[in-house]
């Protein structure tokens, strides 16, 4: 986690001159964003903030005091402007008249749309109630670590009472809903002088006339809790103490590398998941304490939580003073089935005559003592929040346990809220996933022309892409461009030469730990070479044969491992070339290297069928835009060869074609997308040529 320090004092971040020319709307904002920037105040996507505002009604012209709300399913750190809701305050209060009763409070979601404020599409939270009956002008509802430990505790009105007195009120667990808002409306009218209160199970609710006010109000009570907390536990060992010793940072990674794939090939029957795995100091101490096995078994407490990392973990059976990763991954199939099974029970013992069928029974979290906790989900983002959810979850069992005692949700409230009939509407609403949504590449010579465009194209539809190469300086610039695009979370980067043994099980291991595991190889990494055949040496022969050939092998050989511990199937697409079918004239050891690939995949098109892995070539033919492969040396050696120059090249390529175009990276792409997506699910061992057409190189 990159969270500061719990020993660090929250900054007040208000910049007053910044902040005066505002309207109370972006006030609103400016408020949101900072309070979300910090990980200890409210965790990502939870919590909400808003404000009472005068606003000109659009139909009468006159004035009309609007409620704008975080809508559902926003984030404070990240809002924009059009990432509130807005509705009308005098209509919101006429909902009281319609109210029927707590039985049937989520009957008034259906009438949050009524109260909308100028058309504004953003959908309103559940949480919106809460937030319009608090008299005050500018409300904050945060979930912070600090301020949950106090919730989650089993004396935890005690505890309110103790650290703030009067100030901060307490209030019992219910379900965010209408009927919460109507006790938080029934505190305020009868606690007058209150700064705000405390949720049992749930978060923090402050209150204030003034934006500034209510932004630093909110980071004074986390504050005086944060600070309560050091002076309790001060030189207090945490969860029972430590019984065991972390790995080494390298042993930690290696061995999730190891267990990673074959959990993703266990809980991905439903849909591909994407992994992510966390050792950062937090995370070591509980699962090296004493008290894990029984905190963890307990669940969380914060509604957030738990929708984001299930009814509990999964605890792996590992020993770190014996690290017998044999023996735990034997273990694993076994695990995973009685978390199933006990998950099938759970859902049976809780579910109502409505609740929603049974949904994915596999574990979020995973924790495996002396190594961290590995987190699975359907995107790589909603793996990291998850772990980012259990790391607060983590915080707040080592607060509450420390001064009380810890308690989870009652499990019938925790199934109420995971099968929510509200929480399935809003999951039914959700769009249909990317044609490579969870899906897993690695490409190679991913900084070139043709593997940035191929690595673009899988980014697009939804996967997580590791591009390999042994340019740095490349490697970083086309990472920056697609991060900046898709999100930091999709990409990762690794230097490795292919012809290297270690290093390409390094990049497994690499792209293990990062994602869980490998779905696509895009085998690219590539160099050219011309000659005449008396003027080639035997060092180009054997560097073209080491490059094309050899590591064409070595990446399909590893990929093969971790497709085979997975048990999903896969996909190996080859960047060959029109050579690798076509002579070319003074190019006898790249054409020779090309043909090997293809036939390496021809070969590998038999072996992998049986476990469901397909393997497939495209053959470009001059890709001269951004392909590295195409400077220098060999430009001017084709351009010889050819008799023509260098800026006669293309255009002689292109007129040599059957249909007279120029071939792109992204026409590739296009090729090796389709051979890696479910549209070619029934192709193997088969050659896709993009050359515009040449007649030597088909393939029949």
């Amino acid at each position: 986690m990159t969270h500061p320090s719990a020993t660090q004092r929250l900054e007040n971040k208000w910049d007053v001159n910044l902040a005066a020319p505002m309207s109370e709307s972006e006030k609103l904002l400016y408020r949101s964003n900072l309070l979300g920037s910090d990980k200890r105040i409210t965790n990502y996507g939870g919590g909400n903030t808003s404000a009472k505002v005068i606003e000109t009604d659009p139909l009468t012209g006159e004035p009309a005091e609007v409620l704008w709300v975080k809508g559902s399913g926003g984030d404070v750190g990240s809002i924009k402007m059009d990432g509130f809701a807005t509705l009308y305050m005098d209509k919101l209060n006429a909902l009281r008249g319609v109210y029927r009763g707590a039985e049937y409070e989520d009957e008034m979601v259906a009438f949050l749309p009524h109260c909308t404020f100028n058309l504004n599409p953003r959908a309103a939270s559940i949480d919106t109630p809460l937030h319009a009956y608090v008299p005050a002008k500018h409300v904050d509802h945060m979930h912070p670590d600090a301020i949950i430990a106090i919730a989650a505790a089993k004396d935890s009105k005690k505890l309110t009472q103790e650290i703030f007195g009067d100030r901060i009120g307490w209030l019992p667990w219910k379900r965010p809903g209408y009927e919460l808002g109507l006790w938080l409306s029934d505190f305020c009218e009868k606690n007058p002088d209150a700064k705000g209160v405390v949720l049992e199970s749930h978060g923090l609710f402050t209150w204030a006339d003034d934006a500034q006010d209510c932004y630093e109000l909110t980071l004074e009570i986390i504050q005086t809790a944060m600070d309560w907390f050091a002076e309790q536990t001060a030189g207090k060992h945490a969860f029972g103490g430590a019984i065991h010793h972390s790995l080494t940072y390298a042993a930690r990674r290696a061995t999730a590398a190891r267990l990673m794939p074959v959990l993703r090939g266990m809980v991905s029957d439903q849909q591909h998941m994407v992994g992510h795995f966390e050792d950062s100091d937090a995370v070591l101490e509980f699962v090296n304490a004493k008290d894990m096995t029984r905190l963890a078994s307990m669940g969380t407490s914060c509604p957030d939580h738990f929708l984001r990392t299930k009814i509990c973990p999964l605890v792996v059976d590992f020993d770190p003073a014996n690290p017998d990763v044999e023996a735990t991954l034997a273990g694993l199939s076994d695990a995973v089935a009685a978390y199933r099974q006990g998950y099938q029970v759970y859902y049976e013992r809780c579910k109502r005559a409505d609740s929603p069928p049974m949904r994915d029974p596999n574990a979020v979290v995973y924790l495996v003592s002396g190594v961290g906790m590995i987190t699975f989900a359907k995107d790589k983002a909603t793996a990291r929040i998850s772990g980012e959810f259990y790391v607060n979850a983590i915080n707040v069992m080592r607060g509450a346990d420390a001064v009380s005692e810890y308690q989870g949700l009652p499990e019938q409230e925790a199934f109420d809220i995971e099968y929510w009939l509200l929480e399935e509407a809003k999951l039914q609403r959700m769009p249909a996933p990317k044609a490579l949504a969870g899906r897993v590449a690695l490409v190679t010579g991913g900084a070139g022309g043709i593997g940035s465009a191929t690595a673009e194209r899988y980014l697009r539809e939804g996967a997580c892409v590791m591009l390999a190469d042994i340019d740095d300086a490349a490697l970083a610039q086309t990472a920056a461009k697609l991060s900046a695009r898709y999100s930091t979370d999709v990409v990762r980067t690794i230097n490795m030469d292919v012809t290297d043994e270690a290093a390409v099980i390094a990049c497994y291991t690499e792209t293990a730990a990062e994602f869980g595991g490998i779905d696509i190889l895009v085998s690219n990494a590539g160099i050219a070479s011309s000659a005449p055949v008396e003027d080639t040496t035997l060092a180009l022969w054997n560097k073209n044969m080491a490059i094309l050939s050899t590591g064409y092998f070595l990446v399909s050989r590893e990929a093969f491992k971790v497709f085979k511990v997975q048990d999903m199937g896969g996909s190996v697409v080859f960047v060959a070339s029109k050579n690798g079918l076509a002579a070319s004239p003074n190019a006898s050891a790249y054409c020779t290297a090309k043909a090997s690939e293809i036939h390496l995949a021809r070969c590998l098109a038999l072996e992998g069928a049986e476990m469901g892995v397909r393997v497939n070539v495209v053959n470009p033919d001059a890709v001269l835009q951004g392909s590295k492969i195409w400077e220098g040396e060999w430009l001017d050696q084709r351009a010889g060869t050819y008799g023509t120059d260098k800026s006669g090249l293309e255009a002689m390529y292109r007129d040599r074609s059957m249909l007279k175009r120029s071939v792109l990276p992204q026409d590739i792409a296009e090729a090796a997308y389709f051979l890696a997506s479910d549209l070619s699910s029934k192709s193997t061992g088969n050659i896709i040529n993009v050359d515009a057409g040449n007649v030597q190189a088909f393939t029949r």
